[in-house]
């Protein structure tokens, strides 16, 4: 009951839900994807799958069309930082949270495109959202890297605290480090695929070999990456206690480039 429970709770909640359509999705489309390739049976399978996946990836899609006025207030909760000690984190973020702001209506757009409800090209707007993800992970790469060595130099540095002190601070640094360690990871991931899915002959776009990702090029994103970004945001969930570990741009679910 208590397992039940808490699914029940999760689903009540935006973020919740998000990550449980989020994980179905992945998880149809990386199996979908590898039985895609087998015999007729199961490649039967995978193809349905693969339309489960594609029909949660829109539901998300959709559902972000909401996201703008909760990503603005955070970002106007957290202003220009002045309450984050370390400048080069402050910077990182305040930027990360301009591009993150700017990628909802690029998003928008291309998917009213694609929906025919504006006659204009989506392909431009895929790839300046499909950019601004990728700067947005790339800045919050070097957050988490900055994060983690500014830790690493309080737990060499006890500053005169107590030994009982010193252990409960530790404790909680080494949470802290964990968590962020399972960002930079999911923001690395993230990053591969985001440059995967950019126009090709900018360094690795479009060269990740077809295992790697979904059958239908163009609509489907990198499995094996995606999958492996939900895990890491699922164990996070309870790796930090802090609020602003969890508060980050959805990861995008489509970036097709027709």
């Amino acid at each position: 009951m208590a397992a039940l429970s808490g699914l029940v709770s999760a689903l009540e909640s935006y973020r919740g839900r998000d990550r449980l359509i989020r994980t179905l999705s992945y998880g149809c489309q990386l199996v979908g994807g590898l039985l895609a390739e087998q015999s007729s049976v199961k490649s039967e399978v995978g193809k349905r799958l693969l339309v489960i996946s594609a029909q949660l990836n829109h539901c998300r899609t959709v559902l972000r069309l909401f996201d703008d006025l909760a990503m603005l207030a955070y970002s106007k909760q957290y202003g220009l930082g002045a309450k984050e000690e370390d400048a080069i984190i402050r910077w990182l973020s305040v930027i990360s949270n301009l591009a993150d702001q700017l990628y909802y209506p690029c998003e928008h757009v291309a998917w009213a495109a694609d929906a025919k409800i504006i006659h204009i090209n989506s392909t431009r707007w895929w790839i300046l959202s499909t950019a601004l993800w990728g700067l947005s992970l790339l800045l919050g790469i070097g957050r988490s890297l900055k994060i983690i060595l500014n830790l690493r130099r309080k737990l060499r540095n006890p500053e005169g605290k107590s030994a009982s002190n010193f252990r409960r601070e530790k404790k909680l640094i080494e949470t802290q480090m964990k968590s962020e360690t399972l960002t930079l990871l999911s923001n690395l991931a993230d990053l591969a695929n985001a440059i995967h899915w950019l126009p090709p002959g900018f360094l690795w776009a479009g060269r990740f070999p077809p295992w790697l990702t979904a059958t239908k090029p163009g609509r489907w994103e990198d499995m094996l990456n995606q999958t492996t970004w939900t895990t890491q945001k699922l164990i996070g969930m309870n790796a930090c206690p802090s609020p602003e570990c969890h508060h980050h741009m959805s990861c995008p679910s489509q970036y097709h480039l027709d």
